[in-house]
């Protein structure tokens, strides 16, 4: 189910998921009181500000990126990679389907049961399996067979509140969030793994197949039915319960989008056959990069990282990068200013020290003397702090989670308006709803705030009163199920 945020903020909060030039010390509180660094925040500020002409310069850039990307695989544009989804849900379907979602160090797995229009989701079950770290350096089989094994288990349990017919394969949903280059609805050749994975004989490799294969080996008698990504299984489930909805976001750890996009529209698949004429596009908008208001900071944490050069819109507002963004900024300030006095802390040299979780508890304090922030400070980064200095990183952490919010809402606008080019009025001239899924954006309200103001500036009052923000909590699991179904081998009539 779906909570709606419309165009204004929430109140829900909780958690979510640079070389030094002189010698840094244990924390020794001076007892100097700090000037205000005032030089390099008025810079910082300046570096990072989104007025409204960059942000719709933005929107604008990436929707001629998307064009570009679903032209030809091969140009400038976004990766616009297509998944093959043709149809969504459409409340009709009925039966037992199950979801395997396998996206990090745990996989869930969950059932539910389909009552059609009248019933909808009639009972759910799931449950979340942590993968040993030595099968993340396993072999493709020994990480497949893990995994099929603990569906199995999880199938064994089924008791009499779902009903399955006999004589029918188990139908199940692989919601699958590596890279993978899609090639049907059902099949993916896995492309690189990611997220600390570096499993021997599964690239180049249809992972469908891996799956099938190793449930086969448990004796389960099931078959994938659909192979999507995070996104596109939030998409369809929130379109389950909202027809308006055109657009899903991850803001998390790590972001993407996608959209339902006319099969006319992608000249890269021409020849290719659709029964409704239409497909979900995965954008991979975390490779955009032209435009952004990037600092110095931005630019030395993207050289220090895995993959420089790349994935710098996520870099710049998704969860895993906000927080160290952040560090580097206050120990350069605390290097060339004496922010914290006259000693650097050296716990606050170590990357990714503090995390996005942390800033947003720092932004939630709202006490005269900021206690919450300089305990938060000290524990983490060893940082003794008076209040003049707390409100130094207040201001901090507010410049970088602006900008990140504001920049992912000029994202979702660029979406918009090239599904409105093609559409010619049927966005923005009606109800369209973005479901947006992840905790960045369930659980740091200022994000999330800057998120919806960027759009309602961009687009104009009128414009945006017809644009939702959706939040569709876990969305994902379900979709894989939804999508599982609406595949079906087997008739929904």
């Amino acid at each position: 189910m779906m909570s709606v945020s419309s165009l204004t903020v929430t109140s829900a909060v909780g958690p979510f998921l640079s070389r030094s030039r002189r010698r840094s010390t244990t924390a020794v509180r001076s007892s100097t009181v700090s000037v205000g660094p005032t030089r390099l925040l008025t810079k910082l500020k300046h570096d990072c500000d989104t007025p409204l002409p960059l942000l719709q310069q933005v929107a604008d850039t990436m929707s001629s990126q998307m064009q570009a990307g679903l032209s030809s695989d091969h140009g400038p544009g976004l990766p616009m990679i297509p998944t093959f989804v043709h149809t969504l849900p459409t409340g009709n379907e009925k039966g037992l389907f199950y979801a395997l979602d396998l996206g990090g160090t745990n996989f869930r797995v969950l059932r539910v049961q389909l009552g059609g229009k009248d019933d909808r989701v009639i009972s759910t079950e799931f449950d979340q399996v942590s993968i040993p770290h030595d099968l993340m350096f396993a072999t493709s089989e020994e990480l497949f067979d893990f995994i099929a094994l603990g569906l199995a288990k999880f199938v064994a349990k089924e008791d009499d509140r779902f009903h399955f017919p006999q004589g029918r394969k188990r139908e199940i949903g692989f919601t699958f969030s590596f890279p993978v280059k899609q090639t049907s609805i059902d099949s993916g050749i896995l492309i690189k793994w990611t997220k600390g994975f570096a499993v021997s004989g599964t690239v180049g490799r249809d992972v469908v197949a891996c799956l099938n294969e190793a449930m086969e080996r448990q004796g389960l008698d099931m078959r994938v039915s659909a192979l999507v990504n995070d996104t596109v299984g939030t998409l369809a489930g929130a379109e389950y319960w909202d027809n308006d909805v055109k657009v899903a976001v991850i803001l998390g750890t790590g972001t993407n989008a996608c959209y339902i996009e006319q099969i006319s529209s992608i000249p890269k698949l021409q020849g290719h056959v659709s029964s409704s004429g239409k497909m979900i596009i995965s954008t991979e908008w975390g490779a955009f990069s032209n435009g952004l208001p990037l600092t110095v900071f931005d630019r030395e944490m993207d050289a220090a990282s895995i993959n420089p050069g790349h994935q710098i819109f996520e870099k710049t507002i998704s969860g895993m990068y906000l927080g160290e963004i952040v560090r580097r900024v206050l120990f350069n300030m605390a290097e060339e200013e004496g922010l914290f006095g006259i000693s650097i802390p050296q716990k606050l040299s170590t990357p990714f020290i503090l995390g996005t979780p942390d800033l947003c508890a720092m932004q939630q304090d709202n006490s005269g003397d900021l206690d919450a922030v300089g305990s938060l400070l000290y524990d983490k980064a060893g940082v003794e702090s008076n209040l003049g200095e707390r409100k130094t990183v207040l201001e901090v952490c507010e410049t970088i989670v602006k900008r990140g919010g504001s920049l992912a809402g000029a994202g979702i606008v660029g979406i918009l308006q090239k599904m409105e080019e093609d559409s010619k009025g049927l966005i923005f001239g009606k109800r369209s709803v973005v479901a947006i899924d992840g905790g960045l954006y369930e659980n740091y309200p200022q994000y999330r705030t800057y998120l919806q103001d960027s759009v309602k500036e961009i687009l104009g009052t009128e414009k945006s009163n017809n644009v939702v923000i959706e939040h569709s909590k876990d969305g994902s699991g379900i979709g894989g199920a939804l999508l599982a179904a609406s595949n079906s081998m087997y008739s929904q009539d």
